[in-house]
């Protein structure tokens, strides 16, 4: 009886208090005695007034974006079943709120300004649980959040939180669960926390702490689970660490630790994660390194580590994935490494380990990376690495490797890139590797390969990157190289091979860098180079080439070290003579990108230069539309393209006719700023041509902006997933751009369609994603200066007729000036902007990843995925199978086997793409490898991350 006394007077301790002041003890114990014998203890309860004084505060102070919080109000106060009906609020059976969980609710301060969470939050003094992550709340954590001393989870990660961590946490003695991860605190981690005796998980990672780990952190000893990641912590690692005995994960890589890794750590027997990467720390690793015999995911690269690897690492076969590169360990590797049967993903690169390779790494059947690149390895290659048919990346670049390639890398068709330049490697390339028709990326560079190249490596229809060079290859170069339409760098230099440059070579519409100097090429340059308009960099210097070089800008400015060297090249470049007599012009359809690139404006104004940094033009154009129509159209020759003042008029002329002077019936889609219609030319070569809006072609600073953009976007860019531009007029009667036609159309109109919609299945749509993820990334990442599109959507996703998405439409484009603020008014369409741009204007990459994870949800739902937004869970929760019913488009069969396995690795990268807090969102670039790597659910759950952040920063 004197227990069940104890616990009705704790549930009712205000009232109780006064009352035994009152009575006295022994009326008191004869008053809850009746109580409980006639069963009213728990009834006789009343709802605490401060309680919902303090929730309603809180209301008071929030932004409620998705209405969950109506139900909070006082009307019915004070009915005892309130507030325990409202939603997310559960109680105990006293009627005291035990439990908040309003985990991604959409909830926000009203102003960024002020806390999201008031002082009154100290009232709920009956609090067990609180979950506020994933939302927008602001502010810093009430010093009241003392007063909760039975609070055992507090989640409030993936907000943006500011200030330090309260010194009272420490007095929350019940916690278990505290996780504040990815928000804005700064200041050091308080030394209270180590009072928290009780603490299983403490994740404090992506935050900008700094100052020491705690000394005494090694009192937690109930610890599982320590993630101080991505912070900026100085200092030594605590020897105390050793204390923590039931430590499992310790996560305290991105620091700036310093010191040893202390020989204590080896110790801990439950230690399935260790990551230490990317500090300042020095020494030798500790010795008894997984001597409890279940280490799993152990990562220590970028740091200044020395020595051997310990004897514990080569017989710790539960290692599932290791990074050591970037330190100066040493070693033979094939007596410092044994077999890993689970074994993911290692990276010994940028070390001192020498010896041979072991064959024992053919044993690792589960490898989907193997990169020990930068070290001083011997011996050959072991035929047995064939064998490893998950592998994704074979890197064994910068060694002293002999030998040949062994044919059986040909088995490997999941391979993605494989780097083997720069070691002794000799014979001929194996045919075998055109079978790798997943392969982006493969450098062969700086052996003794010799004989022909192989036709087969055209069957690389993948590959983006093609180096080949400083080997003694030789013969004819393989024109079935043409057929590679996404190579953007092809690199053949310092080789033997003879005859004439294939003219198939025109076909590489993707090319960005060409080298093919020092060999025994002879011929003349084929003049269909002049098509490739995204080349960038060229070099043909000695060889045995003579004649006009092609009319393409890449030539045009090449430096004469890139053109020396050969028996009579002309042309219009630096060092060269002028040719005698200009070939004619081809009359086909590559000639459009000549005759398009055009400038029609009246004769008065001359050339505009449109890349003068910042100068505005908008005063000459209202100047030049002040001339009369009936003036001759004189297109004057713009530099972005060279082109003749015919071609020009002969163009323009020929659109007009083709469209009937634009008419209706050739339209094939409307947009803000213009009319976009079809035309067959005489050459019969199909074009789109968006046409501007004419009210906007007297002057106004709107469409001025917007066609500039959009010609400064493309004009100097090419990827085969941004959309082809040919060239723009600009004139008083009519200004227009021209583009590629794409057969599909729009995504959106396809996915409004329910037939077509039908015809998209699963493989495309995840083609669609990936095309679109590889565009962005080529222009956040390999543009200069960057550019951000701000306007994705499925209205401007083009589809071929293999349904290859193309990205167009960048009348709101932004060109990102290195060292400024770029700040802008709000552009693009609703429902695809990203929250920050409401408040902050400021415009960066990461505009465009939050638009791409709203349209990649978009591309599996079928539809505009509000719905789906706000239901969606965390990235972990996805991992673990829990996925919103409705989140596959309903008119096609649900997904199955691989691709869903693709589809959910989207999904991850989707959610990823549309956290509010733009610093913790990926690149598109990283979105773009990890696509195309073809992450599998079983890798995100091998891997065991928190999120897909964790997996992003782990594979850089």
């Amino acid at each position: 009886m004197l227990m069940i006394l104890v616990r009705c007077y704790t549930i009712t301790s205000n009232m109780g208090a006064s009352i035994f002041e009152k009575l006295g003890s022994l009326s008191f114990l004869i008053m809850f005695v009746v109580l409980v014998s006639s069963s009213k203890c728990v009834a006789s309860a009343t709802v605490s007034t401060d309680e919902v004084g303090a929730l309603l505060q809180w209301k008071s102070s929030l932004q409620d974006t998705q209405s969950h919080l109506t139900s909070w109000s006082a009307q019915h106060f004070p009915n005892e079943t309130s507030p325990c009906t409202w939603f997310a609020i559960s109680c105990n059976t006293a009627k005291s709120v035990t439990t908040i969980n309003l985990t991604k609710s959409g909830l926000q301060g009203r102003n960024f300004l002020a806390s999201s969470v008031p002082l009154e939050m100290g009232n709920l003094t009956q609090l067990v649980e609180l979950y506020l992550n994933t939302n927008n709340l602001t502010g810093q954590i009430p010093q009241t959040f003392g007063n909760l001393r039975k609070l055992k989870v507090l989640y409030m990660f993936e907000n943006i939180f500011v200030g330090s961590i309260p010194l009272e946490i420490g007095k929350l003695a019940s916690l278990s669960n505290l996780s504040l991860h990815t928000n804005n605190f700064s200041g050091s981690i308080p030394d209270s926390i180590c009072d928290l005796r009780h603490l299983t998980l403490l994740e404090l990672y992506r935050n900008n702490l700094s100052g020491p780990i705690p000394e005494n952190i090694g009192s937690l000893k109930s610890l599982v689970v320590l993630n101080v990641c991505e912070n900026q912590l100085s200092g030594p690692i605590p020897m105390s660490i050793g204390n923590m005995s039931k430590l499992q994960v310790l996560y305290i890589r991105d620091n700036k630790l310093s010191g040893s890794i202390p020989q204590v750590i080896g110790d801990l027997m439950n230690l399935a994660v260790l990551r230490v990467a990317r500090n300042n720390l020095t020494g030798h690793l500790p010795q008894n390194l997984c001597k409890g015999g279940v280490l799993a995911n152990f990562t220590a690269n970028g740091n200044r580590l020395i020595g051997q690897m310990p004897k514990s690492l080569r017989n710790c076969t539960t290692l599932y994935r290791v990074r050591l590169d970037g330190n100066q360990f040493t070693g033979n590797i094939s007596e410092d490494f044994g077999e890993y049967p689970n074994l993911d993903y290692i990276n010994l690169s940028d070390n001192n380990f020498y010896g041979e390779l072991s064959e024992k790494w053919g044993k690792s059947l589960l490898l989907t990376d193997l990169e020990i690149a930068g070290n001083n390895i011997t011996g050959s290659i072991p035929p047995e690495i064939g064998n490893l048919t998950r592998l994704h990346l074979l890197n064994l670049s910068s060694n002293h490797l002999v030998g040949t390639i062994p044919m059986g890398l040909g088995k490997l068709t999941s391979l993605v890139r494989l780097v083997l330049n720069d070691n002794q490697l000799s014979g001929a390339i194996p045919q075998e590797i055109g079978s790798l028709t997943d392969l982006e990326f493969l450098d062969l560079s700086k052996n003794n390969l010799s004989q022909s190249i192989p036709s087969s490596l055209g069957n690389l229809v993948k590959v983006h990157h093609l180096n080949l060079s400083s080997n003694k290859l030789s013969h004819v170069t393989p024109s079935k190289l043409g057929q590679l339409k996404q190579l953007s760098v092809l690199d053949l230099s310092h080789n033997f091979l003879s005859e004439e440059i294939p003219t198939e070579f025109c076909n590489l519409e993707s090319l960005l860098t060409l080298n093919l100097s020092h060999n025994n090429l002879s011929g003349i340059v084929p003049q269909t180079f002049a098509d490739l308009r995204g080349l960038e960099l060229i070099d043909i210097s000695y060889n045995r080439l003579w004649g006009p070089i092609p009319e393409n800008k890449a030539f045009q400015v090449a430096p004469i070290e890139a053109l020396q060297g050969n028996q009579g090249l002309c042309g219009n470049a630096t060092g060269l003579q002028p040719c005698t007599k200009t070939p004619g012009k081809k009359k086909h359809s590559s000639n459009i990108g000549y005759k398009v690139v055009c400038l029609v404006i009246p004769p008065v104004v001359g050339v505009l230069i449109l890349f003068s940094c910042g100068i505005c033009i908008t005063y000459r154009r209202k100047k030049n539309f002040q001339k009369t129509d009936g003036e001759d159209m004189h297109p004057k020759e713009f530099e972005l393209r060279s082109m003749s003042i015919f071609e020009g008029k002969l163009l323009y002329e020929e659109i007009v006719k083709a469209t009937e002077d634009f008419d209706d019936a050739y339209c094939i889609g409307k947009g803000g700023t213009g009319t976009v219609y079809k035309a067959k030319l005489p050459s019969d070569d199909l074009v789109a041509v968006k046409k501007l809006h004419s009210t906007q072609c007297d002057g106004n600073r709107s469409f001025e902006k917007e066609f500039l953009n959009e010609v400064m976007a493309l004009a100097e860019i090419r990827h085969r997933n941004i959309v082809k531009f040919y060239g723009f007029c600009s004139h008083s009667r009519h200004s227009f751009l021209v583009y590629e036609y794409l057969e599909k159309g729009s995504l959106f109109s396809i996915l409004c369609n329910e037939e077509a919609a039908k015809e998209l299945d699963w493989s495309k749509r995840v083609n669609i994603i990936k095309g679109v993820a590889h565009g962005l990334s080529y222009m956040h990442s390999f543009v200069s200066p960057p550019i951000v599109h701000r306007d994705i959507t499925s209205k401007n996703i083009l589809l071929d007729a293999e349904y290859e998405a193309c990205i167009s439409d960048f009348g709101t484009a932004k060109l990102l000036e290195l060292g400024a603020s770029n700040w802008t008014a709000v552009a693009g369409t609703f429902g695809y902007v990203a929250p920050e741009l409401a408040y902050t204007l400021k415009v960066t990459e990461k505009c465009d990843v939050y638009s791409f994870g709203v349209l990649a949800l978009e591309v599996m739902n079928g539809k505009y995925p509000s719905d789906l937004i706000r239901s969606l869970l965390s990235p972990a929760a996805i991992r673990e199978g829990n996925l919103p019913e409705d989140v596959w488009d309903d008119r096609l069969e649900p997904p199955t086997g691989k691709i869903l396995e693709e589809l959910v690795t989207v999904l991850m990268l989707a959610v990823a793409c549309l956290h509010p807090n733009p610093q913790f969102r990926p690149t598109m670039y990283d979105v773009s490898q990890m696509i195309a790597m073809h992450i599998s659910q079983t890798d995100l759950d091998k891997y065991k991350a928190q999120s897909v952040f964790d997996y992003l920063g782990s594979r850089i």
